[in-house]
């Protein structure tokens, strides 16, 4: 939406992160890539920065330093949760 709003696919995912982090007051602790900081990562196949819609390809999430396989897990909530 936010680029729909107008605004480029990198500030979109700038505001996303770094920016919702610094509303939180956390932007110490998360929002950024730094050393120190926690990271939550996403693996996407495709150029977000270039074209938004390809930050719904989603390859692999990693969270607290674990990789998820993204298909796996969105098969194995299929029909529970979501729309997909």
């Amino acid at each position: 939406m936010l680029v729909e709003a107008g605004f480029t696919p990198v500030e979109a995912i700038h505001i996303a992160t770094c920016n919702g982090a610094q509303f939180l007051g956390d932007l110490d602790r998360i929002g950024t890539i730094a050393p120190g900081k926690q990271a939550d990562l996403v693996v996407i196949k495709g150029d977000p920065s270039r074209q938004i819609e390809d930050i719904e390809k989603v390859e692999t999430v990693f969270k607290d330093g674990i990789g998820y396989d993204s298909a796996r897990l969105i098969e194995s909530v299929k029909g529970m949760v979501g729309s997909r």
